[in-house]
């Protein structure tokens, strides 16, 4: 696909067409990087688990940490040995 350069402020830019956007799956944010020439981006992989020290953290500090559903045994519990 042919596009053009356009001047965008004091810098240059492609426009890239919504269904090619969705295609890669990028959206807000992505890596740009030039590699043997060529302009690539690609969508950021982030850590899954990025934010949850700082939710636990938050958490914590509300003192709302407490179970959503009471602990209950079951009927043989009293027969286990620990």
């Amino acid at each position: 696909m042919e596009v053009s350069i356009r001047k965008m402020g004091n810098s240059q830019g492609v426009l890239i067409p919504k269904p090619i956007l969705a295609q890669v799956g990028l959206e807000g944010k992505a890596d740009l990087q030039v590699r043997d020439g060529v302009i690539e981006i690609r969508p950021l992989h982030r850590d899954p688990r990025e934010g949850w020290a700082e939710g636990a953290r938050r958490v914590a500090a509300s003192g709302d940490e407490a179970l959503v559903w009471p602990e209950f045994g079951n009927e043989a519990d009293g027969d286990l040995v620990w």
